[in-house]
């Protein structure tokens, strides 16, 4: 999938957010004409800017912006001289898009009537659910688009499987699996929302758990229970449910939402335009 244009489809489909990477005005001499295009993911590049150092360069660029949640286009000139470890003299201005909103990826450990009250909920939103159980038949018959229905009989082995950055929400019907899973999520400590239902009481015990576990204090400060937003009151599994969505949304708008969608002006270019559970 070397052509742009069909690794851009290939990630829009995919819901992997890129940005494509246009030359828009070519002067002197240049690797690559006016109108060539590369599409830049956090990991990987499609076709070709002209390669060189100029190429990442702007690589280096697309990523920071796929980093930094930013939607705004950008421009920016660079001399093809030895600044830059070319010899081709000319001068190349290139287009940053960012395409395909950022998108959380959640996962959701139970299936039980909270979950099934959340699910749905989350569906809703730009991410990517995986809702995970050992029981298939604690599953509605109609699973919401955009969420990965995972039976496994064993759930803690879907943890290593998790993209970093992931929100996860443990909430099975079983403490000791509850635990084990919270120590698992910590272990690997690359998440960006780690919430556990229960009461403080059951956080108590957990922390006293993890800690003869050797799990820092520190670290288990990043774990939240009771979770949920306590301006949002009742214990119906709705209730919690929407306690639960709206602390997931107020991680998320703090990551994204902070970011203009407009373009920052170029200096030297025109501007281009969370509450506690009974359990």
């Amino acid at each position: 999938m070397n052509n742009w244009i069909s690794a851009l489809a290939e990630l829009q489909n995919q819901g992997e957010p890129c940005v494509l990477v246009t030359i828009i005005d070519e002067r002197g001499s240049s690797p690559r004409n006016a109108g060539s295009k590369m599409v830049v993911t956090a990991e990987r590049i499609f076709d070709t800017v002209g390669g060189g150092h100029l190429e990442y360069k702007a690589m280096q660029i697309a990523r920071e912006m796929l980093a930094s949640g930013i939607q705004g286009t950008r421009l920016e000139r660079f001399s093809l001289g030895a600044s830059l470890g070319q010899c081709c003299g000319g001068m190349n201005v290139l287009l940053f898009e960012p395409m395909g909103q950022p998108q959380a990826h959640i996962a959701v450990f139970g299936a039980g009537h909270v979950g099934r009250a959340l699910v749905p909920l989350l569906a809703s939103l730009p991410c990517r659910v995986r809702w995970i159980d050992s029981r298939e038949h604690e599953f509605p018959a109609l699973i919401p688009e955009g969420v990965t229905r995972i039976v496994n009989e064993e759930p803690v082995d879907e943890v290593e499987q998790l993209p970093a950055g992931s929100y996860c929400i443990v909430m099975t019907h079983n403490h000791q699996l509850d635990l084990e899973l919270t120590a698992a999520i910590l272990t690997r400590n690359d998440f960006t929302y780690f919430g556990l239902i229960g009461s403080k009481t059951k956080r108590v015990k957990f922390e006293h758990r993890l800690r003869e576990r050797g799990f820092d204090a520190a670290l288990l400060q990043r774990m939240r229970c009771p979770m949920g937003l306590a301006e949002v009151k009742g214990k119906l599994p709705i209730e919690i449910a929407v306690s639960i969505a709206a602390e997931v949304i107020a991680t998320y708008n703090a990551s994204f939402g902070q970011h203009s969608s407009n373009a920052e002006p170029v200096a030297h270019l025109l501007p281009v335009s969370r509450r506690s559970q009974a359990q």
